[in-house]
């Protein structure tokens, strides 16, 4: 009787696995030819021996794939050889913009369209929110998914989200747009590689995100300051009836919005793109518009737009560096973050800092799966021992025992001043919160070294008592905890920082040099 129940088990396994493989859940293998730069990633990837496990480039969304993922746990070893040699790019997107421009709205129907979620989750949605009165809401239940979030109709935590293109693997951060829940913007941001600013061609809404005090235009300027170096600009709501498709609206707002992206830093010829879509239909978004929705728009769709951005540059090889963005208890301790240098694999010995606490890594988790290394640019999921989880707090940094990151209550920077409060001086003294990486610390202005000439970039001679709005000041700035963090030169993502004051961005900034204790 055991050897026949074995036998069934066997059966059920195979016919689970042989599914799975129709799904295209085992062993997906990108079709299109590689670009130059997968190929890159790919021997970048060999010298350092990568081996993943094909789990972590397919993520099945419905619960009852469960079991095909425990299966793909221990694949044989040809296969984990195969996994890294296939394994598509990864890139991290934040959607940006102000509330009610349809960023979760966008963000759902990407999900949508990529088969991350079926008809009938759709149908479910689409029921819920009529019985909230909310019917154009439906999209966005899929990114937004606590109740707070549902009745008010506004993203209040970075909701994340997966799917896959013919090259690449996509993590969705959807930052909140409200202006209360900046901070929690910033910490979706600083994980991102590109960003989408998602701007409402709505008669009005447009103009109420960019006029100042606007969402709009503080994202924008946060987002370059936290990284987010290439951004696609998609023009959204362009089947309202107030637009209609018009050529006249989506040009008034990209010649708004151009000048502003330029003296928020971008190139915008190099690193910016406009595109007009619909997310509540899903117009323009997978495949390209028909002529006869909008006969003047010739560029690509969001889809293609995504895939022709190019991913930063990383080193595999450098020291571990991985900001801590969350924390939990599971079977040991198991912090969360985005790698933003090095590798980390199962068995590492590591430090996490400023504590000093030397852990061990028992398991890895890229998205949902368990895998044996991860690389530079993954959202992992890391279960230590040798470390309580009250012990750690966000902002504290996993890293190599060999290059530990510095840890300093003091640092120079090199601030730019973007709008202070009303009547207030910037001037040694002045308190804000520092958002930098994962870490969010009351700080203090303790001496102004020097004013910076915006036009010659040269310190000037006169000495500097304070500075007004659009100043470029170097000074020092004191913490009370230690903070670990880098200086620009040598990590630009653990070197540049925002300073908030009252619920405002007053100043952005860059790490030049680390106050380090004998």
């Amino acid at each position: 009787m055991s050897i026949e129940n074995m036998d069934i088990e066997a059966e059920i396994r195979s016919l689970q696995l042989d599914s799975a493989e129709d799904n295209g859940v085992v062993n997906p293998i990108p079709t299109e030819p590689k670009t130059e730069e997968a190929e890159t990633t790919d021997r970048m990837e060999e010298d350092a021996k990568e081996e993943v496990v094909e789990a972590h480039s397919s993520e099945p969304v419905q619960v009852d794939q469960k079991v095909t993922v425990k299966e793909k746990e221990v694949p044989p070893p040809e296969e984990e050889e195969d996994s890294g040699q296939n394994e598509k790019r990864h890139l991290n997107v934040v959607f940006i913009g102000h509330v009610d421009a349809g960023k979760s709205t966008t963000g759902g129907q990407i999900l949508f369209l990529s088969g991350q979620v079926d008809d009938r989750t759709i149908q479910k949605y689409e029921k819920e929110a009529k019985d909230k009165s909310r019917e154009s809401w439906y999209m966005a239940y899929i990114m937004d998914t606590n109740e707070e979030e549902r009745v008010k109709g506004k993203t209040v935590e970075v909701g994340r989200a997966h799917f896959e293109t013919e090259t690449t693997r996509f993590t969705i951060l959807d930052a909140p747009g409200h202006k209360s829940y900046v901070p929690n913007m910033i910490s979706g941001a600083s994980q991102a590689d590109i960003g989408v600013l998602v701007i409402s061609a709505r008669k009005g809404e447009f103009e109420t995100g960019y006029e100042r005090g606007g969402q709009t235009r503080e994202h924008v300027q946060l987002a370059k300051t936290l990284g987010v170096s290439k951004l696609l600009v998609v023009v959204n709501k362009m089947d309202d009836p107030t637009v209609n498709w018009s050529k006249e609206r989506y040009t008034e707002i990209e010649s708004k919005m151009i000048p502003f992206l330029r003296s928020s830093g971008y190139n915008v010829k190099k690193d910016v793109l406009f595109l007009p879509i619909s997310g509540l239909l899903g117009t323009n978004m997978i495949s390209r518009m028909d002529k006869k929705v909008c006969p003047w728009w010739n560029g690509p769709c969001l889809f293609e737009a995504l895939d022709a951005i190019e991913v930063p540059p990383r080193d595999p090889k450098g020291p571990l560096r991985i900001p801590i963005i969350d924390k939990f208890k599971d079977m040991g301790t198991v912090v969360m973050g985005k790698i933003e240098s090095g590798s980390v694999c199962e068995g590492d010995s590591l430090l996490v800092m400023p504590n000093k606490a030397h852990v061990k890594v028992i398991a890895v988790y890229c998205d949902e799966n368990k895998v044996r290394r991860a690389g530079p640019g993954e959202n992992v999921r890391v279960r230590l021992s040798g470390i309580e989880e009250e012990d750690i707090s966000s902002g504290f940094v996993l890293s190599s025992v060999a290059r530990p990151i510095p840890a300093v209550t003091e640092f120079v920077a090199q601030l730019q001043i973007l709008e202070l409060l009303e009547n207030a001086i910037f001037t040694a003294g002045y308190k804000a919160v520092l958002h930098i990486h994962s870490v969010v610390e009351e700080c203090e202005i303790v001496e102004l070294l020097q004013q910076i000439d915006p036009k010659t970039k040269k310190p000037m001679k006169k000495k500097v008592l304070f500075v007004k709005n659009g100043a470029v000041v170097l000074c020092r700035v004191q913490v009370d905890n230690m903070i670990c963090i880098e200086e620009f030169s040598d990590f630009a993502q653990l070197g540049r920082f925002t300073l908030r004051t009252e619920g405002k961005t007053v100043a952005v900034g860059k790490v030049t040099d680390l106050c380090l204790a004998n």
